[in-house]
């Protein structure tokens, strides 16, 4: 059902009127429900678009490469998904890594968790082989 914001010039109110088709819209008499005045002006509000989405999967090494330099997380994630998602040797941190671009979390704060995650099993390991 399509709706249309409006300032009405009579009484200063912000309405919405609703309509069931847009020929009911362009057929109407708008008038604000208030003061019942026809003085009214169309407000525009924000609109939404869709970004067309892009076939990860059939790009070129150079096109991935930049997307991957590109900086955006998420559009990174994205590629990640595409791409990997079908190969059977992606673990779980891959899928964990490939997450958190999709929310938004930038490279490097992902690349400093995994190295520090790293780092710790590496001297559990050393410490492990010590007491044997």
């Amino acid at each position: 059902m399509p709706s249309y914001d409006y300032q009405c010039n009579t009484c200063g109110r912000a309405v919405t009127l609703y309509y069931k088709s847009y020929r009911a819209y362009d057929e109407a008499t708008h008038t604000c429900p208030h003061c019942q005045s026809i003085d009214l002006t169309r407000l525009i509000s924000r609109v939404a678009i869709n970004k067309p989405s892009r076939n990860y999967g059939g790009m070129s090494s150079q096109e991935m490469l930049s997307v991957l330099e590109g900086g955006d997380s998420r559009e990174v994630g994205q590629l990640f998904q595409d791409v990997g998602a079908g190969v059977p040797s992606s673990d779980g941190e891959y899928h964990e890594v490939t997450n958190r671009l999709l929310q938004g979390e930038k490279p490097a704060s992902i690349d400093a968790d995994l190295r520090d995650r790293s780092e710790q099993q590496v001297s559990k390991d050393r410490k492990s082989a010590a007491s044997d």
